[in-house]
């Protein structure tokens, strides 16, 4: 990767950070990209694309999930770099973070700068990590931490870097030494404990970093700039998934957000006895209406070829009902049934080895086979689709089906 020296570029935005503290300074830590606050990361933003000369910048419209989602069928690039530098990670669902894993282990690079790793997100990357200052919350309380830091590259090992305020004492405690390495450390009561860690996953890696606020804004200006280079330099020079953090997934299945009134219901003792005598009222007066009334005895007319008739019947029943589920679940077990007569698999447990298979048959390539089948799966659990699921399904299938 081609680096550049930020020196050049220290007395504009000095200019700007003198220009924007006219009126009152927010010192709280945003991480967003359009802001000049000293707490922003509207510089490390702008300079990654110096940093990766001739390379794309992705800033993410969409969450990353949904991004691999809607341009499965598309020319994505071999390889990219997905770049999140945020105070925590809780907009990327567990869907999220497995489609993160596979577009790492297919050979490409992830960079995740957090102060705050989700269960989840450690349990799948092996780590564990401790924050000795999560209980500082206010801006007094965080302006009185302070830092050393230390690269283990050999140009910078005897190098200390040091950083005067907002250094939260959070570090990786344990992880997969069999495919980790240790890039960066700092110092915590007199111990130097790792804060920048590689991990190797399948073809690709993801980097990990401890304390974001290095990289914002406050920091860049107080030349500091070299560590952030130093850093970053470690991914590879393609194209750059910037993900700012802005919206939810849309399709990572929601069921664990969204509980059924039922269970509010079932929560209170008293609201449960009350679902419990209407439902019981409303039993009793179905039998009871049923009981007074006769059945009308219908006419049976001799049977007729309405086999057309019917078939528009069924489409217009679809388009009015806009039941998108029912197609979505019809298109699944045409898929699989497909495979099962075309590529003669067994459909019944849709595993890693399965995809495989897949792929080498049917002579597609292993990340868009997998990425089909986790859609299935996702699609297949909830339940209702929208009809922009429904199409995106129904052409994913076509496309898969013309190699």
């Amino acid at each position: 990767m081609n680096l550049h020296n930020l020196s050049k570029y220290f007395y504009l935005f000095l200019l700007l950070f003198i220009l924007n503290s006219c009126n009152k300074t927010d010192w709280k830590e945003n991480y967003k990209e359009e802001e000049k606050s000293p707490f922003g990361a509207y510089i490390v933003y702008n300079e990654v694309k110096n940093l990766f000369e001739n390379e794309k910048v992705v800033l993410l419209k969409d969450n990353f999930y949904d991004y691999l989602f809607k341009n499965y069928s598309d020319s994505l690039p071999d390889f990219g770099n997905y770049i999140c530098i945020k105070n925590d990670a809780s907009k990327l669902p567990k869907e999220g973070v497995n489609d993160l894993l596979s577009f790492v282990y297919d050979g490409n690079s992830a960079f995740l700068a957090l102060n705050y790793f989700n269960d989840n997100l450690k349990e799948k990357l092996e780590i564990t990590t401790n924050n000795l200052s999560k209980d500082i919350r206010s801006l007094k309380g965080l302006k009185s931490l302070k830092g050393e830091f230390f690269l283990e590259n050999e140009s910078y090992k005897n190098q200390i870097f040091t950083f005067d305020r907002n250094i939260r004492k959070h570090y990786f405690v344990t992880y997969n030494e069999n495919k980790t390495i240790v890039l960066g450390s700092s110092k915590i009561d007199g111990e130097k404990v790792p804060n920048f860690l590689k991990i190797y996953h399948g073809k690709g890696t993801i980097y990990v970093h401890s304390n974001p606020v290095v990289f914002t804004n406050y920091y860049l200006l107080k030349d500091k700039e070299t560590y952030a280079e130093n850093v970053l330099s470690y991914l590879p020079s393609s194209t750059l998934f910037w993900d700012p953090q802005i919206k939810f997934s849309k399709y990572a299945n929601k069921d664990n957000n969204n509980q059924s009134v039922f269970n509010f219901f079932l929560k209170h003792k008293s609201l449960t006895w009350f679902l419990a005598v209407i439902l019981f009222g409303v039993l009793l007066f179905m039998i009871f209406n049923a009981r007074r009334k006769q059945r009308v005895i219908p006419i049976i007319h001799p049977l007729k070829n309405n086999t057309i008739a019917f078939t528009q019947t069924i489409s217009s029943l679809y388009l009015k009902e806009q039941n998108h589920k029912n197609l979505v679940d019809k298109k699944i077990k045409y898929f699989l049934e497909k495979v099962r007569t075309k590529y003669f698999l067994d459909t019944n447990n849709l595993n890693k080895e399965f995809i495989q298979k897949l792929a080498s048959k049917s002579g597609n390539k292993l990340q868009n086979t997998r990425y089909l089948v986790n859609t299935i799966i996702t699609l297949d659990k909830k339940s209702e689709c929208t009809q922009e699921e429904l199409l995106t399904l129904h052409k994913m299938i076509s496309i898969y089906f013309k190699k």
